[in-house]
């Protein structure tokens, strides 16, 4: 039986101790930010995906990864222009392009991110009435975002979209506005019946003036009226026939 000295034995383990730690494997959405003695590695110190060999003890590295982060911006109170009080919340949509960016620029850009989407979202909401964050919500969205992108940028960090999830409004608030909308509609029903009534109304008086205009349609008219009542009424019935609906017939 062959038995290795322990000195060999010791070699081996450093050995394979110093190969585990130099050899790293990145998957294809993870990137490394690689260190050499405090300094980056190259021109951006960026390496990745697949297999990357390290200096031990030298060098340092820093995973990061590419994916889309979905972030969920806590509520936040804010007093709207129209001094209302609401609660909004919202959801932001990131993702790091340079690597090297983010762990440089920022200590942890995923805090740093979500205090920003944080103070953003009161600074524009407060900058807005309550109208047009119900009605402008894609408006209001862009608007965040570009905000945010702006001041996410220098960490490498690119945000892709911001929307508003829920905004809620106070139960006096709530009542008022369900109020204004039900006058909202009583109103376009009057509108709408008012409408209605001058359309039939003006119709009305061109008939008028056609049956002034023609005697004899009136005649038809009124003939066509009696066939129509006693067809739908058995009993009889007596109406007085006037003596200028026989005009025509007399001069005949």
């Amino acid at each position: 039986m062959v038995q290795f000295p322990v000195v060999t034995m010791v070699i081996i383990f450093f050995a394979v101790l110093i190969l585990a730690n130099a050899i790293r494997i990145l998957r294809e959405y993870e990137r490394a930010v690689v260190f050499r003695l405090g300094r980056l590695v190259g021109n951006n110190g960026v390496k990745g995906p697949g297999l990357i060999l390290l200096i031990p003890v030298i060098d340092k590295m820093v995973r990061v990864s590419l994916r889309t982060v979905v972030m969920d911006v806590p509520t936040q109170d804010v007093i709207t222009q129209d001094n209302v009080s609401i609660k909004v919340n919202a959801v932001v949509y990131f993702r790091v392009i340079e690597p090297q960016k983010a762990i440089i620029g920022v200590e942890n850009f995923l805090i740093a991110t979500s205090q920003l989407s944080q103070t953003t979202l009161r600074s524009v909401l407060g900058q807005s009435e309550l109208d047009d964050l119900l009605s402008q919500r894609e408006k209001i969205n862009h608007r965040l975002q570009q905000i945010i992108d702006s001041n996410t940028e220098p960490w490498g960090v690119k945000v892709s979209n911001v929307e508003v999830k829920q905004i809620d409004l106070p139960q006096e608030m709530q009542r008022a506005m369900a109020k204004q909308a039900e006058a909202e509609r009583e109103r376009r029903s009057k509108v709408i019946a008012a409408e209605g009534e001058f359309q039939a109304s003006q119709r009305l008086s061109d008939a008028a003036k056609i049956l002034a205009d023609q005697p004899s349609a009136l005649t038809l008219r009124y003939l066509q009226t009696l066939r129509e009542i006693a067809t739908e009424n058995n009993s009889t019935t007596i109406f007085p026939v006037p003596i200028d609906l026989l005009k025509p017939f007399l001069n005949k």
